[in-house]
């Protein structure tokens, strides 16, 4: 292996179905990312807008594909999980996909109610609002409710929020109720702080949604922190959860409905592998199987998959500003940006994101760490998901590398802030929106410049 991209056809199976080469630099679903920079300038997030709804067809038809191979009565739907990225043209995409929306605070109420004004969302959508809920997001509900939403679900997650609808809500309303699942071994609590205890569950129903006059049981919602995975453990929870639809719904008739939250990894290495058919079918049988045992309808399915949704339709670019050589092996390869702001996932969860060179793939390759530029010392990113080593071209001082972050779409804005104030002050990149034409042009558009120090100093009262 002599040059940068020997490295990686060695090492993965390449090119991959987003990324390839062409005249020694990469590109991002067949966007000359070269062409972006010298566009555009860096750091820079991007969002190439059509991957999202890429996603969202594709586990339709997973789903699609599952149904119909075991016979499997019921409808399935699909909930855009708004915290990963409230940006408007994330919701948008997704709309225009057909998607129907989950909020997680009451702040997310606004945003429906602009989607509808702008005639993006309809009021027949399934608006599906988890969380603990304040009396502000309440009162929001309720509005929604009150304005003609028929498809308002607010998911109780304790005892008492349904008081506040039956006390505000003037029309008939759909409520949920989210079960608080038990965590894996290795949490440090036993039990989900949200939701309603199993035991309480019937309870719930029979005391207080049964007895009422306006309210009807929609859904029993369950989530796992973890994720959909092949393991013992999601199996239990999801059987345990399916065991409960089936005695609820023998006493609530009127329950069709289970939500199974969100959880689809997003590719996080060139190596990723995962069998997402092979997933839904193994779900869709189990909760198949378990109601036919418990001689109860199968239920529609929903879900709310949000990283799925819009995590690979993310970049982060960044120019090489410099090299240091610390010590006898330790060479610094130091980006414009910043990882605990741009990139915050990378230093909170120790999460990997896909890296690569973006320019001189011909050249050869050696081991560095990467900087960013806050004085925080967790600021570096220095391992790989398939390897604890980092590997980028080896270029001279007064040449320029630019890398990127792939499949960064997902959380990084809101944890990291932006628009507001930034660790040492590094401003948020410029945000470029990339999507295609009727004629399938890509064509590309500045969403937002750079942070700037006046809009920073504002805030800071100056």
């Amino acid at each position: 292996m002599k040059s940068y991209i020997d490295l990686i056809e060695q090492t993965f199976y390449w090119p991959q179905k987003e990324f390839n080469v062409e005249d020694n630099a990469l590109k991002f679903h067949d966007v000359p990312l070269m062409d972006i920079i010298e566009k555009y300038g860096t750091p820079l997030k991007l969002t190439y807008l059509p991957k999202i709804s890429q996603n969202i067809n594709q586990a339709r038809e997973y789903f699609a594909n599952a149904f119909k191979k075991l016979n499997y009565k019921g409808e399935y739907t699909y909930c855009y999980c708004t915290k990963s990225s409230h940006f408007s043209f994330v919701m948008e995409e997704a709309l225009k996909a057909g998607v129907h929306m989950e909020t997680s605070s009451s702040f997310d109420i606004p945003i429906v109610k602009k989607l509808h004004e702008k005639g993006l969302l309809t009021k027949q959508h399934y608006v599906v609002c988890n969380g603990f809920k304040r009396p502000l997001y309440r009162q929001y509900i309720n509005e929604l409710i009150n304005d003609g939403f028929e498809n308002v679900v607010p998911v109780l997650d304790d005892l008492n929020e349904i008081d506040s609808y039956e006390a505000e809500a003037k029309n008939p309303y759909k409520v949920g109720i989210r079960i608080a699942s038990d965590e894996e071994p290795t949490f440090e609590f036993y039990t989900s702080r949200l939701g309603i205890r199993y035991n309480d569950v019937i309870d719930l129903y029979q005391n207080k949604i049964a007895k009422s006059e306006k309210a009807k049981l929609k859904m029993l919602h369950f989530f796992i922190n973890t994720g959909i995975k092949d393991t013992a453990y999601y199996w239990s929870e999801l059987g345990r959860f399916i065991d409960k639809y089936c005695e609820l719904k023998k006493i609530a008739p009127e329950l069709d409905t289970i939500d199974i939250g969100g959880g689809f990894p997003i590719k996080t290495s060139l190596g990723f592998e995962y069998d997402y058919q092979y997933m839904v079918d193994q779900i869709v049988e189990n909760i198949q199987w378990i109601c036919e045992k418990n001689n109860v309808e199968t239920p529609h399915i929903m879900t709310e998959f949000g990283s799925y949704t819009v995590g690979e339709s993310g970049a982060t670019i960044y120019s090489i500003l410099d090299q240091k050589l610390q010590n006898d092996k330790e060479l610094w390869y130091m980006i414009d940006g910043s990882f605990i702001t741009h990139l915050p996932d990378v230093w909170g969860l120790n999460q990997k994101f896909i890296l690569m060179a973006i320019n001189n793939w011909n050249e050869p390759f050696h081991k560095v760490k990467m900087g960013g530029l806050t004085c925080d010392s967790m600021d570096y990113y220095n391992s790989e998901a398939h390897s604890f080593e980092v590997f980028l071209p080896k270029v001279e001082r007064n040449e320029q590398q630019y890398v990127g972050f792939f499949h960064t779409g997902a959380y990084q804005e809101s944890l990291g802030g932006y628009g507001g104030i930034q660790h040492c002050l590094i401003p948020a990149p410029k945000h470029v929106l990339v999507d295609k034409d009727e004629e399938g042009n890509i064509t590309t558009k500045l969403f937002a410049e750079e942070q700037t120090s006046e809009s920073m100093l504002k805030i800071l009262g100056y």
